[in-house]
C-alpha cells in the first residue's frame, strides 16, 4: 500500500498553523503524532487500499465531517470526490444529508451511511444488529474494519483540528486572574483499590469481545503478526487488536498514535491524561474503555476520588482547580467540536497548565474519540462472572 506522508501535513492546513509558528512548532515536537495522524490519513484515503472503493471512502468522510459538524474538513473532502469524479447529485445528496437520497443510492452505500450516522451522533447506540448490517449488505469484515476506523479517525481528526485552532487563537492572549477554586460536590468515597460502581460505570477488569470475526493467529500473515507485536503487549490474545488487524497497516498507524499520544513523557502528566480519556468514555458511554482508564488513572494517581466524581457526574468531577479544567475542556471537545474556541482554553492556562500540556490533552480527547467509537460498535464489554 503506498503512502504519501510527505506530501502537506493536512492538519495542519485545515487548521491554518504556519510553519515556525508557536503552535505548529510545538504541535511538530510530537512528531510521532503528528506522523501517524497523517499516515493514518493517507492509508485510509490510499487509492490502491483493497475493498471500498475510494468514492465510498470519500463520501463516507464528508457525511461525518457534516454530521459531526466540520466546516473545514466538509469541504476537504467535497473537494476531493470532486477531484475524484463522483456523481455530483449524489455528492450534493451527501453533503446536504439527505437520508432519502443516500440511502437510495445503492443499499451497500445506504447501509455504510447509516452506521456512519450512529457512530458520529450517538455512538453508544451501536449493537451487534447496527454492525451486522454490514455484511449483510454485502461488505467484507476487512471492509467492516476500514469503514469502523475510517469514521472513528474521521472523529479525531476533527477534534484534532478544533483544538488546534483553539490554541492558535489563544497564543499571546493576556489570561485573566483565577477565579477562587470551587469544590465539586462530596460524592461517597472509595478506599483506593476498592470497586467503584457507578451508572454501570466501574473500574473493575473487564474483557472485550467482538461481535464479527477475528483474525486466528495460525492464519496471521508475518504483516498482521508484525503489527500485533507493535501495538500492544497483549495484542495477541484480545479480540480488539484480533479483529483491528484485517486491515494491519491501518492499525499499525491507529496504534502509533495512541501509543505516542498516552504514554510520550513530558508535557500532561500521564495520570491527568488518563482522567481526560476517562471523561471522555464516560461522556460517550463506553464502559470498557472508562474501566481500563480509570484503573490507570488509579494506579499512576494512587487515588480514585477524580474516578468516583466522574462516574457520578464528569460535568461536576474534578478535585482540583486542574482537575476541573481538565473535565471541562474534555466535555466541551467532545460534544462541541465545532463551537471549541479560546475561551474554552483560558481556564486551563488559569489552573496552571502550560501549552504542551494542552497539545497533550486535545491529543489525549481527540484519540478516545476515535477509540471510543471502536469499542462501542464493534463488540461488547465482558464483565467478570459473579462471585459464588
Amino acid at each position: 500500500m503506498s503512502q504519501d506522508n510527505a506530501s502537506p501535513d493536512l492538519v495542519d492546513h485545515l487548521a491554518g498553523l504556519e510553519a515556525g509558528s508557536a503552535t505548529h512548532t510545538l504541535r511538530h515536537a510530537r512528531a510521532k503524532v503528528v506522523e501517524a495522524t497523517q499516515g493514518s490519513y493517507a492509508g485510509l484515503f490510499d487509492p490502491a487500499l483493497p475493498g471500498l472503493t475510494l468514492p465510498e471512502r470519500l463520501l463516507v468522510a464528508l457525511y461525518a465531517a457534516r454530521l459531526t459538524p466540520s466546516a473545514e474538513l466538509a469541504a476537504h473532502y467535497r473537494a476531493r470526490l470532486q477531484q475524484a469524479g463522483a456523481e455530483p447529485k449524489l455528492v450534493q445528496a451527501v453533503a446536504e444529508g439527505d437520508a432519502e437520497a443516500t440511502a437510495a443510492a445503492s443499499g451497500r452505500l445506504g447501509a455504510m451511511l447509516a452506521f456512519t450516522r450512529k457512530l458520529i451522533e450517538r455512538p453508544v447506540e451501536g449493537d451487534a444488529a447496527a454492525l451486522r448490517a454490514l455484511p449483510a449488505a454485502g461488505l467484507s469484515t476487512p471492509e467492516v474494519v476500514t469503514l469502523a476506523q475510517l469514521i472513528a479517525f474521521l472523529s479525531y481528526q476533527v477534534r484534532l483540528v478544533a483544538g488546534l485552532k483553539a490554541m492558535k487563537a489563544l497564543a499571546g492572549r493576556e489570561i485573566p486572574p483565577a477565579p477562587a477554586f470551587v469544590a465539586a460536590a462530596p460524592v461517597p468515597a472509595s478506599v483506593a483499590g476498592a470497586v467503584i460502581q457507578r451508572h454501570g460505570f466501574t473500574n473493575e477488569v473487564l474483557d472485550w469481545k467482538a461481535w464479527l470475526d477475528v483474525v486466528a493467529l495460525e492464519r496471521a500473515t508475518p504483516e498482521q503478526i508484525a503489527v500485533l507485536e507493535e501495538s500492544h503487549p497483549k495484542a495477541k490474545v484480545s479480540d480488539y487488536y484480533l479483529f483491528l488487524v484485517h486491515q494491519p497497516e491501518i492499525l499499525r498507524q491507529r496504534s502509533t498514535a495512541f501509543n505516542a499520544i498516552m504514554y510520550a513523557p513530558g508535557g500532561m502528566p500521564r495520570a491527568e491524561r488518563e482522567l481526560a480519556s476517562t471523561v471522555v468514555s464516560r461522556l460517550n458511554g463506553c464502559v470498557y474503555c472508562a474501566s481500563v482508564h480509570a484503573q490507570r488513572f488509579e494506579q499512576l494517581a494512587k487515588r480514585n476520588d477524580a474516578i468516583v466524581q466522574v462516574f457520578e457526574d464528569p460535568r461536576t468531577a474534578g478535585t482540583s482547580a486542574r482537575e476541573q479544567a481538565i473535565s471541562a475542556f474534555s466535555i466541551a471537545l467532545t460534544e462541541r467540536p465545532d463551537r471549541v474556541g479560546a475561551d474554552d482554553l483560558v481556564p486551563l492556562r488559569q489552573a496552571g497548565i502550560g501549552e504542551a500540556e494542552i497539545l497533550d490533552l486535545v491529543h489525549s480527547i481527540a484519540i478516545f474519540a476515535w477509540a471510543n467509537r471502536l469499542m462501542l460498535n464493534l463488540g461488547e464489554p465482558v464483565f467478570p462472572a459473579p462471585a459464588r
